[in-house]
């Protein structure tokens, strides 16, 4: 076993702002989001700027990282966004921190086709130059984990598979004859292991997520999980492999913030309720020229004064419908807005916000802003789940008709209101051929709502056209 527990750099050394390294697995569940955040918060521990990444559209995972890192986790999609931006602005947020950690998803080769690498953690390895670290569930192993070592590295010679991770392992003696078959296996080093028992289990709470840190149940659990990182990892070669990212090639893209005196205000809800965005959307926003105001649809009585556009993202609303429902001002806030005119784009958790009433598994019914037509209803189960390519069927402000954009879609509830043939937010295209589009959400003027998700570095005049609006209607 190796220790770097108490050792510390405090940002000094070799360390280069072209470090990064991609924490991938085998498969889903396998340890990648547990090892990943104690990772970022032990490299933060010895005083490392670390930006932290996300493999894919998830919003839950970054949540973690964030707050192990002290810094905004960011998404990296290569569906949803084309993949020389989805580089850009993935070099753009690293260029500030000391090493970036990138959490992969699924398995390492898992992306949206059977054939190719296409959306899958080891395409954003190569695009990125990123060394993978992958981890290896090696509970019910032995010897088969050289087997298993030496096939994942050897799949793709594009992949630089640097290292192993060993997760689950019985004791120090099964980490050391696994360590020994896989190193023996492959020629590559295991840089780090967990035991069974490392009592790494992320709390679990409403549809087995804890989305944010608002009760500060996550704050003692990431302290503990850099503690056992830095006990059971070897940190210093892990830093050592990142450094051996290769470079970046960047293609040029004039992205630079428009110059706007004064600025343009956009109030966007973040709280315990709303916290779902890509960063890249606001800082897209704030490069058309809007300044970004958050407020709390949970404590504050009204929007912010002076702006000319609302924002209100995902999140787990049905968790605080009687607190949003009893802030009857701030819903009135909405109301005004929208009756003046305003641009509102709201996705998802926003969505059921502006409808008349959220119904939650206790059957209670929680009066919202009314908005929109119809209600929704949460359900036990996933209602929908992928990525969506969306077009607006009449045209709105964010998006001129016959023009497609991506998206996705992640939502337990359903919403009642089913006529909206004439008032559509969005149709949503098959991603195959032979299906009809499907209607979603409710657009009228300048009001946007659905359950989609829409990625605004797909196409940059996304957040162009919402400042726009925002800019006509001031």
């Amino acid at each position: 076993m190796t220790s770097d527990e108490g050792r510390r750099t405090d940002g000094e050394g070799p360390m280069t702002k072209d470090s990064r390294i991609l924490i991938a697995g085998t498969n889903s569940g396998v340890g990648k989001t547990t090892i990943t955040m104690g990772l970022i918060a032990a490299l933060r521990r010895r005083g490392l700027a670390v930006q932290p990444f996300k493999c894919g559209p998830d919003y839950i995972d970054p949540t973690y990282h964030t707050l192990a890192a002290g810094r905004p986790c960011r998404n990296i999609d290569t569906w949803m966004v084309p993949p020389e931006r989805a580089v850009s602005l993935f070099a753009a947020a690293a260029q500030s921190a000391n090493v970036a950690v990138i959490e992969g998803v699924m398995g390492v080769f898992d992306g949206f086709s059977y054939s190719e690498d296409d959306g899958s953690s080891a395409q954003i390895a190569k695009l990125t130059g990123a060394p993978v670290l992958l981890v290896l569930d090696v509970g019910k192993m032995a010897r088969s984990a050289g087997a298993l070592a030496l096939g994942y590295s050897r799949f793709d010679p594009d992949l630089n598979v640097a290292g192993f991770i060993l997760n689950r392992c019985g004791s120090a003696s099964h980490f050391e004859g696994v360590k020994n078959a896989v190193e023996a296996a492959s020629g590559r080093p295991v840089v780090g292991w967990l035991p069974k028992d490392a009592e790494l289990h992320i709390p679990e709470r409403h549809l087995g997520l804890v989305p944010t840190d608002e009760r500060g149940e996550l704050t003692g659990f990431i302290d503990h999980a850099a503690g056992v990182i830095a006990r059971y990892f070897n940190l210093d070669h892990i830093l050592q492999l990142a450094q051996q990212a290769q470079p970046i090639a960047l293609a040029a893209e004039n992205r630079q913030s428009k110059i706007v005196n004064p600025k343009l205000k956009i109030a966007v809800a973040r709280d315990a309720a709303f916290s779902f965005y890509y960063e890249d959307n606001l800082d897209l926003l704030r490069q058309a020229g809007a300044e970004i105001v958050f407020f709390s649809p949970l404590a504050d009585a009204a929007l912010p004064a002076g702006v000319s556009g609302v924002y209100l993202g995902g999140g787990f609303p049905e968790l605080y419908a009687a607190q949003l429902a009893a802030n009857g001002s701030l819903l009135d806030s909405l109301r005004q807005a929208r009756a003046a005119g305003m641009p509102i784009f709201a996705e998802c958790g926003g969505f059921m916000l502006l409808t008349q009433a959220i119904t939650d598994l206790d059957g209670q019914r929680h009066p919202m802003a009314g908005l929109v037509p119809g209600q929704v209803q949460m359900q036990p189960k996933l209602v929908s789940l992928g990525y969506r390519l969306v077009e607006s069927p009449g045209g709105n402000f964010l998006l001129p008709a016959g023009v497609t954009t991506r998206g996705h879609e992640f939502h337990w509830s359903t919403w009642s209101e089913q006529d909206n043939a004439n008032s559509a937010a969005w149709a949503i295209r098959p991603r195959r051929d032979g299906g009809q589009p499907r209607l979603d959400g409710f657009a009228d003027g300048n009001l946007i709502a659905s359950y989609v998700h829409l990625h605004f570095a797909h196409d940059l005049r996304l957040a162009e056209n919402f400042v726009a609006a925002c800019r006509e209607w001031k």
